[in-house]
């Protein structure tokens, strides 16, 4: 017991060791990829200008269940296109029951733009659901999310509905 015990009090002394004087780490190489980052339209840091949408229950919410399921089938479809023409990088619900739906990511500028992309939207326009929308800074990386989802997604969103 006591040779375990002077073991382990040897093997934490020389952790707490390790810890107090870190050796000295190369810097890591940063990768940068200029030609990637101008095609992703990233500043400096890598990052660009979004338009956030969170979604919310709209105020006409008393369709019939066949309407109802009618609107999240073009909801789900209009999502699909605008992520294929790239102006959606980012898409999807919240898992609970808070006052957000979910949240869009739109590959653009201007708060207008979104609001354009959004009334296209057969549940926005039907009411039962409204967009809130804000400018946000993100990683240009985003830009690479759809089609990597599509290299890992077995069905479009309107077949699994």
């Amino acid at each position: 017991m006591r040779i375990a015990l002077a073991l382990g009090s040897g093997l934490f002394a020389a952790a707490c060791a390790a810890h107090a004087t870190p050796a000295a780490a190369p810097a890591p190489a940063t990768g940068y990829d200029a030609a990637l980052a101008e095609r992703l339209g990233a500043d400096e840091l890598g990052m660009k200008a979004y338009v956030v949408a969170f979604l919310k229950p709209g105020p006409n919410r008393d369709q019939s269940p066949d309407e109802a399921k009618a609107l999240m089938a073009g909801h789900l479809a209009n999502i699909e296109r605008m992520a294929d023409e790239g102006s959606l990088v980012l898409a999807g619900p919240f898992l609970d029951d808070g006052p957000y739906a979910g949240i869009y990511v739109f590959a653009v500028k201007t708060v207008e733009e979104a609001a354009a992309l959004t009334a296209t939207d057969p549940a926005i326009k039907a009411g039962r659901l409204e967009m809130e929308l804000h400018p946000w800074y993100g990683s240009a990386a985003l830009g690479e999310l759809t089609p990597l989802h599509r290299r890992i997604q077995r069905t479009s969103l309107t077949d699994a509905k």
